[in-house]
Order: structure tokens, then C-alpha cells, then sequence
């Protein structure tokens, strides 16, 4: 027999993931804060933990990061712009 198990996200989590999504950049605007800080994209993919195409997607606007990797590629922009 087969055991459920469902996951509930906490307000916490919902929360942050809401903050992530209103603080992520347009599409162009992620690109040029990647290259003013002189990271590749292969590095950026790295420290977000999704494979470099990924990162291409949401750079030109093709796809949307979400859940986790939403929260750590807009920390990795975030960290990116202090670099700058």
C-alpha cells in the first residue's frame, strides 16, 4: 500500500517566493546585471543549480524561473548588483 504525502508550503515560504517574483527583473535587464558583474552564465546556472539554457530562457524571456530556483536566481542578481 501506497502512502501519501502531501506537502503544504508555509505562509513563510509563500511569502518569499511572492517577494522573489516582484523583485525579478525584466528579461533584459537580467542579462546586462549578469554581464556588468562578469559572471557567465555557466557560473550563474551553477549557484542557481539549473543547467545553463535555463538561465538563456530567462534571460531572453522565454521562461520564468520558478519555486526554488526563482528564490536563488534573484539572491544571484541581487549578489550580482552589488558587484557592479
Amino acid at each position: 500500500m501506497a502512502t501519501l504525502i502531501v506537502v503544504t508550503p508555509t505562509l513563510e515560504a509563500l511569502s518569499n517566493r511572492a517577494r522573489a517574483s516582484l523583485a525579478l527583473p525584466d528579461p533584459a535587464s537580467r542579462r546586462a546585471i549578469r554581464r556588468a558583474a562578469g559572471v557567465s552564465l555557466s557560473e550563474l546556472a551553477a549557484v542557481v543549480g539549473v543547467t545553463k539554457g535555463a538561465v538563456q530562457h530567462w534571460e531572453r524571456g522565454r521562461r520564468r524561473p520558478t519555486g526554488e530556483h526563482l528564490e536563488r536566481y534573484v539572491a544571484a542578481l541581487t549578489a550580482c548588483r552589488g558587484i557592479i
